[in-house]
């Protein structure tokens, strides 16, 4: 069946373009076995958040339903997180039963993984779109995002979601690529990457959106050519072929999020939910000022991408938003490629666009915007591939002074990851200042990840000194998540938000924790910013901790 733009089948690629293909494809995998050996040789190192503690539960609660053969009903009621899927608090759950490291070890190892699956499909997403160096491209450009890769080890909410909605969008490019009948291993992907977006976050329903509209442009492309009964018959078998992976995704759905299929209606339940702030509102610091954070203006998400994203991914990427809706408004070129252009370009650009409309309650940076990534780098890798390959053809000095830029670009946001480890998701570009011109106007160490490195020095300044506590523990007041301090900081240690009297105090480098005039045990730092401090109290007073009222 011909479309309406006649789609000529390419020249067999001369022997010197495949090799360079071939060059291009083994350096990906090379470098996602660098990421991988540095993602186990440092998943320790990665402290607990606010809500690790309530997801580590979740995902025993999960494993409980399943291994209590449904009686064990408890994670279908469990706080708010029964509104989420929980597919990856099942796996670390399940997967800590197997390896030699304790619970929250395993979660970090597990979102490395994850991380890194995003990653292959990213890669793959670029290629499939534009060969292999649009695909080595896209994955330097996520490789080398210290948002993705700080939050993949951490983000047990997000992060999955980022890559489930890759895998998603992975399968529609070769489904549109495939038109008008999609393989079976597409259908495959396809069911999968469904199943787990919306059964990560019930947000995924935008991809259908993004598909609508790639799917208008095909029909409205061979109404034109071939006439609306003809283009009706290649959308309808195009459905047809995809129905067997909605059986799929119903089923992944139902196993990763089981609350969702108790009733048809739960997801449109949690869509209602979750479209209101659910949360008695705090204040987060931004631009400078201290927000509460349903009053969050509506240059919230641009300003941060603008000011996180390393610069060579921010410009490249923009380059390829552009790129693409221009390629998807010409008719001299193929259908099916202006049709996947189109979803990935959507997918990168209308999750912002309608939080800027709509102006929802905003926080914690863009940790929820994390999804956005993947599509974004593989525009930017398309951008770079093409300005690449235009070059190569024309001017080898031009070609070896991008080249050289590029690196550089590329340098700079991996060198700032080595020196933020493990804080890397805290990390600004030099729009902003990094994190140094950053500390007084946005958030950073947002999650208290710091703990863990205060909690290990603090054991450690007290077993050199020989001292012990006077009471049956150490007594420890907290200013940041409390319940992650207690687990870092051992049996030996007593936390608590209010009691006032107590040996030490431990607080996040964040605007809402008030210093102390007391002696410092521990302090944190990267790049001269403090993230986490210990102050000695022990026959002290200890004032309020806060600098703004509690919510």
């Amino acid at each position: 069946m011909s479309l309406s733009v006649p789609v000529a089948r390419p020249a067999a690629p001369s022997l010197r373009v495949q090799r360079l293909g071939r060059v291009f494809d083994a350096t990906a995998l090379i470098l996602l076995a660098i990421v991988a050996a540095l993602a186990v040789l440092t998943f320790r190192d990665y402290g607990l958040g606010w809500d690790d503690y309530t997801h580590a539960q979740y995902g025993d609660l999960l494993l409980a339903l399943y291994t209590s053969g449904f009686t064990d009903t408890r994670a279908l009621s469990f706080v708010n997180l029964y509104m989420y899927g929980g597919g990856f608090d099942l796996l670390a759950a399940a997967v800590a039963k197997l390896l030699p490291f304790d619970l929250f070890e395993t979660r970090r190892l597990m979102g490395a993984a994850v991380g890194l699956l995003g990653m292959f499909v990213t890669w793959r997403m670029g290629r499939q779109l534009a060969g292999p160096l649009a695909g080595l491209a896209a994955l330097i450009l996520l490789a080398t995002c210290p948002l993705y890769y700080g939050h993949m080890f951490i983000n047990s909410k997000d992060a999955p979601f980022a890559v489930a909605m890759a895998i998603l969008l992975l399968a529609l490019v070769r489904a549109f690529q495939q038109y008008p009948q999609p393989s079976a291993a597409t259908g495959l992907v396809f069911g999968l990457g469904l199943g787990l977006t919306i059964g990560s976050r019930v947000i995924g329903g935008l991809s259908g959106l993004y598909a609508l509209v790639a799917l208008a442009l095909l029909f409205g492309a061979e109404a034109r050519s071939l006439g609306i009964r003809i283009a009706a018959a290649g959308a309808g078998s195009f459905i047809f072929a995809l129905i067997p992976g909605l059986i799929i995704a119903y089923a992944v759905l139902a196993l990763v999020w089981p609350w969702a299929v108790l009733d048809p209606i739960n997801p449109l339940r949690a869509v209602e939910y979750f479209s209101h702030f659910f949360e008695k509102p705090w204040k987060e610091m931004f631009a400078g000022a201290v927000v509460s954070v349903p009053d969050m203006p509506r240059s919230y998400v641009p300003t941060l991408f603008a000011l996180k994203l390393p610069e060579i991914m921010l410009a490249l990427g923009i380059a390829g938003i552009a790129g693409a809706f221009v390629t998807a408004a010409r008719r001299d070129y193929p259908v099916n490629q202006r049709a996947a252009l189109l979803l990935i370009a959507l997918a990168a650009v209308v999750p912002v666009l309608i939080t800027v409309l709509t102006r929802p309650a905003m926080y914690n940076g863009i940790r929820h915007f994390i999804f956005v990534l993947p599509p974004l780098a593989v525009l930017g890798g398309l951008a770079a591939a093409w300005l690449i390959e235009r070059l190569a053809a024309q001017s080898r000095p031009i070609l070896a002074g991008l080249t050289l830029l590029l690196f550089i670009g590329l340098a700079s946001p991996t060198w700032e990851m080595v020196r933020l480890h493990p804080y890397q998701y805290t990390h600004f570009n030099r729009l902003a200042g990094g994190i140094r011109a950053a500390e007084d106007r946005y958030m950073l160490d947002y999650w208290g990840l710091a703990f863990k490195q205060a909690a290990q020095q603090l054991r450690q300044h007290l077993t050199q000194a020989l001292e012990v506590p006077s009471q049956q523990k150490w007594r420890v007041i907290v200013c940041g998540p409390e319940r992650p301090a207690q687990e870092q900081l051992g049996p030996e240690f007593q936390t608590s938000w209010h009691n006032r009297e107590a040996d030490f105090v431990m607080m996040t480098g964040e605007f809402y924790c008030a210093p102390l005039n007391a002696p410092v045990l521990v302090e944190i730092q990267r790049e001269g910013v403090v993230f986490a401090r210990v102050y000695d109290v022990r026959g002290r007073p200890v004032s309020d901790l806060l600098t703004v009222a509690p919510p």
